[in-house]
């Protein structure tokens, strides 16, 4: 990590010694003055106004496009607001399935990735620059060697591929050279659920579960509400049913190795060894009937299984049951036969990664026997790095270099572009026609928001290359494969899906197999030395997003952990080791030693650390390289996810890691700031120190509009899920500026929301929840009084407004509040002295020309995204009509999956956040002081088991 004094800011020289005496100052004075005027006047070179303005088009005015992102290869439809032709801010698409009109933090980020300056911008041939004609004539010499030997030698290397135009494309290649092969891998995937499917129906079937649908749901080691592609369809189900006013409130059991979002939100969660869940999965399958062996349960946990036992069994078709990637392949097959005794509100499907042809890619470690056997010749690898994210006893690296062409086509040149002879740049998905299929199978297009920024090509193209020499337009690739099902007014058709963003009726049908056979469980084996698990990163997932700022400081949701991975140790196995926070450990398996700073966290089992993929990078660019320790090299084909008989030692070294704030775990701060309440409870009003008013110098009533509206905002703890959503939308919709891990390391960040998490539970069982916290916007605003310049003021409709220009940097109204949401420019952090690339050029297209940028030395905070308001207000003036109800929506509750933010107008009876202030769990935090915030909260709902004993 570079010095702070490294770091690559713009510096203004001083002159030495500098003497101007008043006719030297005049003199200048008048050559600036004219140099001024010549700027304003017009450019020396031609330029063409539009004849005919484009339809839509208003310049300053965004106009929304549907396409479609992809997470490990599955697409998730988004509307995509693009500005004078630059796409800006991304939001969920309603109409898509696996969307729902919210986003998580990839889909925000993604606009920032376009524009990143580290993208790859040229073909390269062994690492150096080379002209596209050279890269052709190289592929048509390959292609006339794969024509002549039907293409043996030929290894295609995809992630996971729903594309329907890439997989016709692909059944085309391996059609035209019948002896090529083609292979797919994605490191974040379960390997494991499959190989469970396999066990328990003999085919490959993905299952798609129905939470809105379930009243009990057991996860076991599984995070159905952590970031993944089917995150925010889960969470939407979860919060369908986690309604106190309404009937069926469920309950969800989590037992777990690690700490997960899914365990945050349990209503009763345990840490447990991987080895005891999957014991506990063979005592509710033998409670329910199966004809298994006897579970090696320990007794306190008997307890526990029959009460689980009891309320999957409580109602037809409600109950379901989830497994984790820890888990072994014939626990999976086991978790199956459960779910079809229970009905359980479930989808089993074809996965949508096959051609139309039925084939079904080869996993990487057969690609590697390929490679090594001598009977690659051409190895493409499309997309994908496995350099770097293949696990380490593949030797990926060795491995492929016994192929003589090696090209690599992907956005960046990275770890697996260093080991090939060509690299061809990708667009950007934001770049590119294309198509993908969701999860349930549900297939929507992929459209370009922007020109290529640079000299890149598609997947489609390159692969329409390799089949046949020639070039296709992406475009008429995927008007092709829709053509039959457009049916003969297909222009209306195609207009239709990519205006709606998602393919009618395309969903994959339910397939009903035979009853699951029960696999045979082994015994379990004694018990097993310290355990790490592996997880995909909150921020950076596998790697993919390793160069985006705005991930790599967005507070990882249960550590709050930024720039950097860490091995999240129980306090037990802390003290049995003798290491504390920041001290750096290594972390041994096998013949593969890494090493990674320690973070205390009671979450975890004892016995299990915890450690995120993702990090380690080299050749990731300016923001990625050389953060944190890389995972994957413990990682084994037999055990990507739980390293067994890991080895920890000290080093003697220390290296913090760097955190935004604290978990909240002091009892009497958590049940002030954090209220939980029981199901049973839930109704009874809580009480409102807020509304027993001090006295106050303040006016009693703040001022009010002549158009009568009143913003507030309600959050509701019980919903949210702490994903961070809401912390980039709201950073990018706010132009809100990365500091960096120095500035970090000084306690300096410029989110302007956060999430509070506070530890409602006890020592031995922590129970985590999420508070989200913007500004306040009090009534009684304790900033305003307090600024010399009136920079903090009040506007008319209740907003606490900052006027940039205006503010001198005494930061007086950040010490006045109680809340601490204000966030001060101690650097140019957007104005000059930006972190690594972040001031290069291109970074620019991507800010929202509605919000100011702010400089250095100014105070800046939430807004309620007034400028979102501004335009509500100009479009209902426009039509002489008053704003609609619940007609503006803030960036974070767009983004919110859950929908735990609500925003509006208090003075409208109908609006939504005015029936949320009426709910008996409605409170203000830190109400007792009497600033009357804006934004208030609902209290936390928990739907917790009763046990005999103590069920543990």
């Amino acid at each position: 990590m570079p010095q702070i004094d490294q770091l690559p800011v713009k510096t203004v020289p001083r002159v030495a010694g500098l003497k101007l005496d008043r006719r030297q100052a005049l003199s200048l004075l008048a050559a600036g003055v004219a140099s001024g005027l010549a700027a304003c006047s017009r450019p020396d070179e031609q330029i063409i106004p539009y004849v005919r303005m484009p339809d839509r088009l208003v310049p300053g005015e965004p106009i929304k496009f549907a396409t479609t992102l992809a997470l490990s290869g599955y697409g998730r439809g988004v509307l995509v607001s693009s500005v004078d032709g630059r796409p800006i801010k991304i939001e969920g698409n309603p109409r898509h399935p696996a969307s729902l009109g919210a986003t998580d933090v990839f889909m925000e980020a993604a606009v920032l990735s376009l524009y990143d300056p580290d993208r790859s911008r040229t073909t390269l041939h062994e690492g150096a620059l080379a002209p596209a004609e050279a890269f052709g004539a190289a592929l048509v010499t390959q292609n006339r060697l794969l024509t002549q030997r039907s293409g043996e030698g030929l290894r295609l290397l995809t992630g996971r591929v729903s594309s329907p135009t890439l997989l016709r494309q692909i059944d085309d290649l391996l059609d035209r050279f019948p002896k090529a092969a083609w292979y797919a891998y994605a490191p974040a995937d379960d390997v494991n659920a499959r190989a469970g499917a396999m066990l328990a129906f003999g085919r490959h079937l993905e299952t798609v579960p129905h939470l809105g649908r379930a009243r009990v749901v057991v996860a076991l080691g599984a995070d159905p509400l952590g970031h993944g592609p089917d995150q925010l369809r889960n969470a939407r189900g979860f919060a369908e049913r986690r309604q106190p006013q309404h009937d069926g409130f469920s309950r969800l059991y989590c037992l777990e190795a690690v700490p997960t979002l899914t365990g945050a939100k349990a209503d009763h969660r345990l840490a447990l060894r991987p080895a005891i869940i999957g014991e506990v999965a063979l005592a509710i399958a033998k409670s329910l009937g199966a004809a298994v062996r006897d579970p090696a349960v320990p007794d306190n946990l008997k307890d526990l299984v029959g009460k689980i036992t009891s309320d999957l069994n409580s109602g037809p078709a409600s109950s379901i049951v989830l497994a984790g990637p820890t888990l072994s392949a014939e626990t999976h097959a086991l978790v199956h036969w459960i779910n079809a005794r229970l009905n359980a509100p479930l989808d089993l499907i074809d996965p949508v990664d096959h051609t139309l042809a039925g084939r079904r890619p080869g996993t990487l470690d057969e690609l590697v026997r390929d490679l090594e056997g001598g009977g690659v010749d051409q190895l493409v690898t499309l997309g994908v790095n496995p350099a770097y994210d293949a696990p380490a006893d593949l030797n990926f690296t060795n491995a492929s270099g016994k192929a003589a062409f090696r090209l690599h086509v992907g956005c960046y040149a990275d770890e697996t572009a260093a080991l090939s002879n060509w690299h061809v740049p990708l667009s950007h998905p934001l770049e590119a026609w294309s198509d993908l299929r969701s999860i349930d199978g549900t297939a929507s297009l992929v459209q370009p928001l922007i020109r290529p920024l640079y000299r890149t090509h598609t997947e489609h193209e390159l692969v329409a290359l390799l089949t046949s020499g020639d070039m296709a337009s992406p475009r008429d690739l995927v008007r092709q494969t829709w053509q039959a099902q457009g049916g003969a007014d297909f222009e209306t058709w195609w207009t239709r899906a990519l205006h709606d963003g998602v393919i009618a009726g395309s969903a994959a049908a339910p397939v009903r197999p035979a009853e699951p056979k029960l696999p045979q469980i082994p015994k379990p084996g004694a018990a097993s030395g310290f355990q790490v698990v592996l997880q995909a990163d909150p921020g950076i997932w596998d790697g993919s997003f390793a160069n985006n700022a705005w991930l790599q400081e967005c507070p990882k949701p249960l550590t709050k952990q930024v720039w950097g991975n860490a091995l999240a140790l129980n306090p037990e196995d802390a003290r049995q080791r003798g290491v504390s926070d920041g001290e750096v450990v290594s972390i041994r398996s096998g013949e593969a030693t890494i090493d990674a700073p320690v973070l205390i966290e009671p979450s975890a089992a004892v016995g299990v650390g915890s450690l995120a993929l993702g990090y380690g990078r080299n050749r990731a660019g300016a923001i990625g390289n050389g953060i944190g320790c890389d995972a994957n090299r413990l990682r084994t084909t037999k055990n990507p996810w739980a390293i067994a008989e890991a080895v920890i030692a000290r080093t003697g070294r220390n290296q913090e890691p760097l955190t935004t704030q604290n978990i909240v775990r002091a009892a009497d701060y958590v049940s002030e700031l954090y209220p939980v309440r029981k199901l049973p409870d839930a109704a009874r009003t809580l009480s409102s120190p807020e509304e027993e008013h001090a006295p106050s110098l303040l006016p009693e009533e703040p001022p009010r509009s002549g158009d009568g509206y009143a913003w507030a905002m309600v959050i509701d703890t019980s919903l949210c899920i702490g994903c961070n959503a809401c912390v980039v939308a709201c950073q990018a919709e706010n132009n809100v500026p990365v500091v960096g891990p120095e500035e970090v390391a000084r306690g300096r960040d410029m989110h302007w929301l956060r999430v509070d998490a506070y530890d409602h539970g006890t020592v031995a069982d922590p129970a985590l929840g999420f508070q989200p916290v913007p500004c306040m916007h009090c009534e009684h605003a304790p900033c305003e009084p307090v600024c010399p310049v009136a920079a903090s003021v009040h506007d008319s409709e209740g907003l606490n407004a900052q006027v940039y220009n205006r503010c001198i940097g005494t930061r007086f109204c950040e010490a006045n509040c109680p809340y601490k949401v204000r966030r001060f420019n101690f650097r140019g952090y957007a104005d000059g002295q930006e972190y690594a690339n972040l001031g290069f050029e291109s970074y620019l297209a991507q800010k929202n020309p509605e919000v100011t940028v702010r400089a250095r030395g100014v105070m800046e905070k939430c807004t309620y995204c007034v400028q979102r308001i501004s335009s509500a207000r100009r479009a209902a003036e426009r039509e002489d009509r008053a704003i609609g109800t619940d007609e503006v929506r803030t960036a974070c509750q767009n983004a919110c999956p859950t929908s735990a933010i609500v925003f509006g107008d208090v003075n409208q009876n109908g609006s939504s956040v005015s029936r949320r202030k009426s709910d008996p769990r409605h409170y203000a935090l830190l109400g007792h002081l009497d600033t009357r915030p804006r934004t208030t909260y609902l209290a936390d709902v928990r739907n917790p088991p009763s046990f005999d004993g103590d069920g543990k």
